[in-house]
């Protein structure tokens, strides 16, 4: 069994239901250190705490991440190869969310919502050889020997900064994973707003990671292709064969939402053809923003914190 070392950014001060959580499902018997990175520049964090980490396995968490108990053997059972360097799995939204909550969810899981990326929010066929596509930062395990010799986390870099070390990664010739019954409990965005912010900061995330590696999938810029079509047919709207695709998108939404229904009977999925524009647009606008503000400096905090809540080996303090 390998030894853990759990990170969780934390904003100073800031309730961490994930720590709780482990304390209450993880036997003591088990190898593992909790460490806890107070501070407001969370790549940064990410990376101190590594540093300052015992375990073989960096396990990344954020501050509510709720895992199963098993996770943490799956893990150890897959690093017995020592060509695996990162496994990961889902992020579920949790049954106790609000019904917006789980309407986030629904849209983040859909193929017509987020297309390959959907299997970072839902379990989904058999444990397989991916891409940072389908792996998600707040559950997450990296080999901590291969985190180290690669550098960690670009600090110019939050969000995506997994997504960059996941290309060195696989440059370096290294296998990343991904385990759909390695799951984590999640609970998305509680509001409109907040949601937009999220998928503004994804969307320019991925454009400054652009800028970064000077790698680019074409998957990733369809949101930035829509706004751009949106814009020509505003312009143009007198022309109706540029109205087409618009109408196949549109219906393609409508139909999906109705798939959905179908599949969960909840009534809220009737507004994703209202939502599912909304994500897209904004995602394209964050990464128009990404890629035309220039690359990011690196994010610092002079303050941070990083506070041993477990030791390995040892118990759970009381």
């Amino acid at each position: 069994m390998h030894t853990f070392s759990i990170i969780i950014p934390v904003k100073p001060g800031g309730y961490v239901a994930a720590c709780e959580h482990l304390k209450k499902i993880l036997p003591d018997e088990l190898r593992y250190e909790i460490l806890l990175a107070e501070g407001k520049a969370p790549s940064q964090q990410r990376n101190l705490a590594a540093r300052e980490a015992r375990g073989e396995i960096l396990y990344f968490l954020d501050d509510d991440s709720l895992i199963n108990p098993e996770n943490i053997a799956r893990c150890s059972d897959e690093m017995d190869d020592p060509t695996v360097a990162v496994i990961g799995g889902p992020s579920i939204t949790p049954e106790g969310d609000s019904w917006l909550q789980k309407l986030f969810g629904c849209a983040l899981s859909s193929a017509f919502g987020t297309g390959g990326v959907r299997n970072r929010y839902r379990a989904y066929g058999e444990k397989r050889t991916t891409t940072d596509k389908e792996l998600i930062l707040c559950n997450l395990a990296i080999r901590r020997s291969v985190f180290i010799d690669l550098d960690g986390f670009n600090e110019c870099l939050y969000p995506n900064e997994e997504n960059e070390f996941m290309e060195r990664v696989t440059s370096a010739g290294y296998t990343l994973l991904h385990d759909p019954s390695l799951i984590m409990y999640r609970s998305q965005r509680q509001t409109l707003k907040a949601f937009i912010r999220q998928m503004f900061g994804y969307g320019r995330g991925r454009g400054q990671q652009t800028l970064i590696t000077k790698s680019y999938s074409v998957t990733s810029f369809i949101p930035l292709f829509f706004v751009a079509y949106l814009i020509i047919a505003l312009i143009g709207i007198k022309y109706v064969l540029l109205l087409v695709p618009l109408m196949i998108y549109l219906c393609a939404s409508l139909v999906t939402s109705f798939l959905v229904l179908s599949r969960t009977g909840r009534l809220s999925s009737l507004l994703l053809p209202a939502l599912y524009p909304l994500m897209h647009i904004v995602n394209g606008v964050g990464l128009l923003w990404g890629i035309t503000h220039g690359k990011p400096n690196p994010v610092h905090d002079s303050g941070i914190r990083i506070r041993r809540i477990k030791q390995l080996g040892e118990s759970f303090p009381a």
